[in-house]
């Protein structure tokens, strides 16, 4: 009698049990249920178990040991708190990348005739709704920002050249602009007869009236001169010093004081701010994926308005190949053969991020405020301050250093920064800002850290200890530097 109650039991009451869940299953199929658990037992009771393996249950997040191991190929012993320059890219994603690659390399011809422009139309495809573009014919994806403000500003060289812009005709910006942008206007837009207007903030930053009023100021100014402005470029979030853009009320401006088109360099700007087309209106919008948001080195894209994509002036990759003529997303796709295999990863990468609780929001959440936090560890240990207001900063925050150390240049930041990762282990970007004409300040020199999710605290201790063991070794940079 007991024998058949056990086989009753090894046969039945788990399909019993399994029966609430199966019904669950039928009418609520949307939701994912973790049933890993009642798998391992069908395996040890011998009995066959159809129910689909559902996805893990949303509270199965990814934890900080995975993380760990999606990043153990970073370097040991190094803190790297400069995710803002190269970016970083997951375990996971780099396999995806490889296997791309082996298939290039296996079959290169059925690759780049066969596979190659679905993949890329793929992506572009994901980047329209992640951005909350209009239509995919407004994304190209491009290698970097560089290339994108190329493929602007080239557009306003054949209008000078065209006739239908005035020698004298401007393009306005901040004078913390980036330097390769800045070297792209010179040899695009001001070769050919245009005019640049660079607008100045003071710095540190109180709040983000400085930086519209500023930008108000030197339009009207200019308006009032006579000058008429074809392009804005601006930053989402600058580098150097680093700070978020009000780009919503810039953009208007521009548009009020009759500026033509707006350009938005997001170098960091996908995964490290909310980017929203629609909301921020403007008529060009490049970002990088691999600095925030987990591609390899390079992928970026371009967003192109409707209204600018189609007007008469035409835009036109700068490296001409086969495709020239039909559109800018088919240029870009094919410029030559190349290695095209981080376009291709971006599906890859948006799986990573929805490991995370919250997806791309809660990551750049999660990364705000751990920066913010260790600012200001940072700032009170040093007796220094914050560079702008934490809300005005992303996943970056810019935070003064002792004055002792006598940060006197752009040359003294950039050895400083050498310094910091060969002495110490230290990965940290390093800015100095000069004083005004006549003004005395104590706080010449910042460091820019960042946030990642791979950041451990200790990296931030082990850059407070390393700039307190150069203020006790009474080190300058008028000493250790000249001296060199």
């Amino acid at each position: 009698m007991a024998e058949k109650i056990i086989m009753f039991c090894r046969h039945y009451v788990l399909l019993i049990v399994l029966l609430p869940y199966r019904t669950l299953q039928f009418f609520h199929h949307k939701l994912s249920f973790q049933v890993s658990r009642a798998s391992k037992l069908d395996a040890a009771e011998g009995i066959e178990n159809h129910v689909p393996i559902e996805p893990k249950l949303p509270s199965s997040f990814i934890i900080d040991s995975e993380i760990q191991s999606e990043f153990a190929h970073h370097a040991p012993g190094v803190a790297r708190m400069n995710n803002g320059s190269f970016g970083c890219c997951p375990a996971s994603v780099i396999s995806a990348l490889q296997q791309w690659q082996l298939k290039l390399l296996s079959q290169p011809d059925h690759f780049y005739f066969n596979e190659l422009e679905n993949r890329i139309l793929e992506s572009r495809h994901k980047i329209k709704d992640l951005i909350n573009a209009e239509d995919v014919d407004e994304v190209s994806i491009v290698d970097n920002i560089s290339t994108a403000v190329a493929i602007v500003l080239q557009q306003a060289a054949w209008a000078f050249a065209e006739g239908k812009f005035n020698k004298g005709d401007a393009v306005i910006m901040f004078h913390c602009a980036y330097g390769a942008v800045k070297n792209s206007i010179k040899a695009y837009f001001s070769r050919a007869g245009g005019y640049a207007i660079e607008v100045q903030f003071n710095f540190p930053l109180n709040s983000k009236e400085e930086i519209i009023s500023e930008f108000s100021k030197a339009l009207e100014r200019e308006k009032g001169n006579g000058r008429r402005v074809r392009l804005a470029v601006i930053d989402h979030v600058t580098c150097m010093p680093s700070v978020i853009m009000p780009v919503k009320q810039l953009v208007k401006i521009c548009r009020e004081e009759g500026v033509e088109q707006v350009f938005i360099d997001a170098a960091h700007g996908v995964g490290c701010v909310d980017v929203d087309m629609q909301e921020i209106g403007a008529d060009f919008y490049a970002s990088t994926l691999y600095k925030w948001f987990f591609c390899p080195p390079a992928a970026a894209f371009l967003y192109c308005r409707k209204s600018a994509t189609y007007s008469d002036l035409q835009l036109h990759h700068p490296v001409v190949s086969h495709r020239y003529g039909m559109g800018l997303g088919e240029e870009s796709f094919w410029v030559g053969t190349r290695d095209y295999t981080p376009y291709l990863v971006l599906p890859s990468a948006m799986e990573f991020v929805k490991r995370f609780e919250g997806g791309v929001e809660g990551i750049t959440k999660m990364n705000h405020d751990a920066v913010v936090e260790m600012g200001k560890m940072l700032a009170e240990a040093w007796g220094t301050n914050l560079g702008c207001p934490p809300d005005m900063c992303a996943s970056m925050i810019m935070v003064g250093l002792p004055s002792c150390l006598g940060i006197s240049s752009d040359d003294d930041a950039m050895k400083l920064w050498a310094h910091l990762r060969k002495k110490f282990g230290v990965e940290v970007r390093t800015h100095y800002q000069a004083p005004k004409d006549g003004e005395v300040v104590l706080t010449t020199g910042y460091v820019r850290i960042c946030h990642q999710i791979y950041n451990k605290v200790d990296d931030y201790y082990k850059l407070r200890d390393a700039i307190n063991q150069l203020v006790h070794d009474g080190f300058t940079c008028a000493l250790e530097f000249n001296e060199a």
